[in-house]
């Protein structure tokens, strides 16, 4: 089935009319995305389970609101961003490595093949510098969390993080400039740059 924006165009149009096959196509489509994004932010996976299953019934409810000319990805990311960062205000969630239950990470195996390449120092060196990344990450204020992951582990462009958290283009550009200099100042402190 392909999943260009004429697809989703359609699925949406349907579920909007009431169909719960076409959005329960879209949350098969979606769960996972909308779950990493929410993992990485709460960094409980029983929580995370909990907001990403909050965020969809959500979006079944407002659905008739949704604007047909945003990408419906946008939108959704929208309300898991909030939901994700209401959940963190609501239980002051301590923060923990980004890595840590993170279900798009490929397997064990997967990753010891890809290290055999490498020599041991600079498998230490890269796991050292990945650790104390995540840390500085996971530290960062959510809003400014938010915004890296969704940059640089979902990979949107600007105009999309704004569309998806609400916030003008340019406080998410400077949002993410100010959590690159957190991020490269707690680097420093640390040791590792």
């Amino acid at each position: 089935m392909p999943h260009g924006p004429q697809d989703e165009a359609a699925l949406v149009a349907e579920a909007i009319e009431g169909s719960e096959l076409a959005f329960r196509t879209l949350v098969e489509r979606y769960q996972r995305p909308v779950f990493s994004l929410v993992l990485r932010m709460v960094h409980d996976r029983g929580i995370a389970e909990d907001v990403t299953q909050e965020v969809f019934v959500k979006a079944w409810m407002a659905l008739a609101r949704y604007d047909p000319r945003r990408r419906f990805a946008s939108w959704l990311f929208k309300i898991a961003s909030n939901a994700a960062i209401d959940q963190l205000r609501r239980k002051k969630l301590p923060t923990t490595p980004i890595e840590t239950g993170d279900p798009d990470r490929s397997s064990i195996l997967d990753r010891i093949e890809d290290e055999r390449s490498e020599s041991p120092d600079t498998l230490v060196k890269r796991r050292e510098l990945s650790s104390a990344l995540e840390a500085a990450v996971a530290a960062l204020r959510p809003e400014y969390r938010l915004v890296v992951l969704l940059r640089f582990r979902e990979e949107l462009p600007y105009r999309d993080i704004a569309e998806a958290t609400g916030m003008p283009l340019g406080t998410v550009k400077t949002n993410l400039r100010r959590a690159r200099r957190e991020i490269e100042e707690r680097l420093r402190k640390d040791g590792v740059v």
